[in-house]
């Protein structure tokens, strides 16, 4: 389940590249997400690049899950959060001036599929398929078999 929350997060994320992110309002200008910072679009590219790789492992992986994967895969959609995030409170490519800029409808939905993204690879991160030793583990110790 928390492989498809996480493309949900990452199909959310990549649609907000191409909305308005900022508007100025004095000449009724918008900039989406793609013309605002080459970053934000390559973290929707990599988004995809790992869900991609998530459903690979899903077929090939024992436990169904490579727990690295999982792992950074979280990582990735904690920093889209914080990307959306930060873009909330400064224009993150556009360079500092004088122009006011407003926050638009695309850093709110890019701030939600970061969000999403992250609970789903997290989902996935918590459960014990992925972990080398998930069923060798004595149930007194926790050692490994055969160590």
């Amino acid at each position: 389940m928390g492989a498809y929350v996480a493309t949900a997060g990452v199909a959310i994320f990549t649609i907000s590249v191409f909305l308005d992110w900022f508007t100025v309002p004095d000449v009724d200008e918008a900039v989406s997400g793609y013309n605002t910072d080459g970053v934000i679009p390559f973290t929707a590219y990599l988004g995809i690049g790992l869900v991609v790789a998530l459903f690979y492992a899903l077929t090939r992986a024992r436990g169904k899950q490579h727990r690295g994967l999982t792992l950074a895969t979280m990582a990735a959609g904690i920093a889209a959060t914080l990307l959306a995030l930060s873009n909330l409170f400064n224009a993150t490519g556009i360079p500092d001036s004088d122009v006011e800029l407003d926050v638009s409808i695309g850093v709110w939905i890019a701030l939600l599929g970061g969000i999403v993204w992250s609970i789903g690879a997290g989902l996935l991160a918590k459960e014990p398929e992925g972990d080398d030793d998930w069923n060798e583990t004595h149930a007194v110790g926790g050692t490994r078999r055969g160590h």
